[in-house]
């Protein structure tokens, strides 16, 4: 079987469309269709099936994108081995980050790597209300990805996937307010409290669902903002209080204080996505090393650091 009709037949199993193949490969969807045809007759058994306006793989389709997977990774890593035996890594390196782990990570990194000739690293940053930061693997050799934990979702998609750090959320609370004369918060302390949230299903959010469940009363939720910066100011206000990351939440700069939730697992995983291939080239280890340094390096910085009082 050719190669290249395989990487189209893995295409389609991560991107669930002829149309969405053919725009990411810069073909013609006649053309993606034809070369799945000719994979079919090789393979000798259908791969794909019609489901409604669209094609769906099959059992068997899907056992072949799979080992589409393993060959791309057994390729990736045959070059990376022929690229560390030639000289050090070197290229592009594409990165995508959510705006709160960017501005913890992307500094110190970019100064880790610039002096790495050869290699050049684009970063950007994505809107956070996407569902799940996996589905921008395709397009990013490194996708920098938060959540309550390790999700089992991007193992069973066969992702390569890299922890960097933990980062512990905190309350944020009005300067003055009576709850901050206390050096921690349990749910119980927050029952009569007004929030400043964020939306549905975001990691914050999901630790407030656990303070309902605690308390066994649903929160009062005035208001829900997508940005940080808003919800610090909205509190700072005094409209409310909210559930905040630790580390870039600017405590007493802008009339906020924080202080840690017990009673709850307050916290956030942050790891770095790559397809297993990818994972594979020197490039992106190099750059995915340095990241789990950086990330490292600035917990160890502000492990010290507790919530102002």
């Amino acid at each position: 079987m050719d190669v290249r009709r395989l990487e189209l037949l893995r295409e389609l199993a991560e991107r669930g469309s002829i149309t969405a193949v053919a725009t990411a490969t810069n073909r013609t969807s006649s053309a993606v269709s034809q070369q799945l045809k000719v994979l079919e007759r090789e393979a000798g058994i259908p791969l794909t099936e019609r489901r409604g306006r669209g094609v769906v793989l099959t059992g068997a389709g899907r056992m072949l994108a799979q080992t589409a997977t393993d060959v791309a990774v057994a390729l990736q890593r045959a070059d990376a081995l022929w690229e560390d035996f030639k000289q050090a890594p070197s290229g592009d390196v594409s990165l995508t980050i959510f705006p709160t782990g960017g501005q913890m990570l992307l500094p110190g990194l970019l100064a880790a790597i610039e002096d790495v000739p050869g290699l050049t690293l684009m970063c950007s940053d994505q809107d956070p209300l996407l569902p799940d930061f996996a589905d921008l693997t395709p397009d990013f050799d490194i996708v920098v990805a938060d959540a309550p934990a390790i999700l089992p979702s991007w193992r069973e998609r066969g992702l390569a996937v890299l922890p960097l750090m933990t980062e512990p959320l905190d309350v944020a609370l009005p300067e003055g307010h009576p709850l901050s004369e206390k050096k921690t918060l349990s749910p119980k302390d927050l029952v009569d409290e007004s929030w400043i949230g964020v939306p549905v299903g975001f990691p914050f959010d999901r630790i407030l669902r656990q303070v309902e469940t605690v308390n066994g009363t649903p929160a009062r939720v005035l208001q829900r903002f997508v940005d940080n910066g808003i919800v610090e100011s909205v509190v700072a206000a005094g409209h409310g209080i909210a559930i905040l990351p630790r580390y870039t939440t600017r405590d007493h700069e802008n009339g906020l204080v924080t202080r840690p939730l017990t009673g709850v697992r307050a916290i956030r995983q942050i790891s770095a996505l790559m397809r297993p291939d990818r994972a594979e080239r020197p490039s992106v280890r190099l750059v995915a090393e340095a990241l789990r340094a950086e990330a490292q390096r600035f917990v160890a910085e502000h492990k010290t650091e507790s919530p102002q009082t």
